[in-house]
């Protein structure tokens, strides 16, 4: 009997650690799709190579949502899978890797450093709307500055020229995205910590 019980004990934690992995797995798996899906979601701008788009969008969601790592490593294996060919890119474009060496390569590579970014700062401040806003916006500043640095150089043009075409159009849309994910981070990150309040409970009533 006390071997049955001290089994059952030292196989607890490892199927909880298992449980863990499977999930991070999913949502990471489930993040990059998500991304790709909301590149396609793209209008071409005819002043700029730079196209509207919701994939900015999910990338902040996801910051917001994950874990530093896992927010890292969705945007990591979204850039891996287009590098590798997959249809997971702005449509508008050169294919595969060398979209990512494109105009829009810059805000490309800025994803998993700012998605994790968003992360850390989402469960190092205190939880609320404001704070996811304020990570968001953060995360934003990291993708614009990649991305418009990047864009300068391939370009060669002027900086007043670069912020023209890769900055100042998008900040009325760009400020929307940021509230927008605040608000669907937070919603869900709230239904997640309710539904546990209400396991536990359940647990402790049985």
């Amino acid at each position: 009997m006390a071997q049955t019980q001290l089994a059952v004990s030292s196989t607890a934690p490892q199927s909880v650690f298992t449980s863990r992995i499977l999930r991070t797995t999913a949502a990471v798996i489930g993040s990059s799709a998500l991304v790709a899906l909301c590149s396609h979601l793209s209008v071409p701008l005819v002043f700029t190579p730079v196209p509207l788009t919701l994939q900015n969008f999910a990338v902040l969601l996801v910051g917001l949502l994950l874990e530093p790592a896992a927010a890292f490593a969705a945007l990591a294996l979204y850039l891996l899978e287009g590098a590798a060919g997959l249809p997971v890119f702005s449509p508008f474009g050169a294919p595969g890797i060398a979209h990512l060496f494109g105009p829009n390569g810059g805000y490309l590579l800025s994803y998993p450093f700012a998605a994790a970014f968003i992360g850390y700062l989402r469960r190092n401040l205190r939880p609320s709307f404001s704070a996811a806003i304020f990570a968001a916006a953060a995360g934003s500043l990291i993708v614009y500055a990649v991305g418009a640095s990047w864009f300068s150089i391939l370009s060669g043009l002027p900086w007043s020229a670069v912020l023209k075409m890769t900055v100042w159009p998008f900040l009325p849309g760009d400020a929307l995205k940021v509230i927008a994910a605040g608000a669907i981070a937070t919603g869900l990150l709230k239904l997640r910590n309710r539904n546990r309040q209400s396991g536990l409970a359940s647990g402790t009533a049985i």
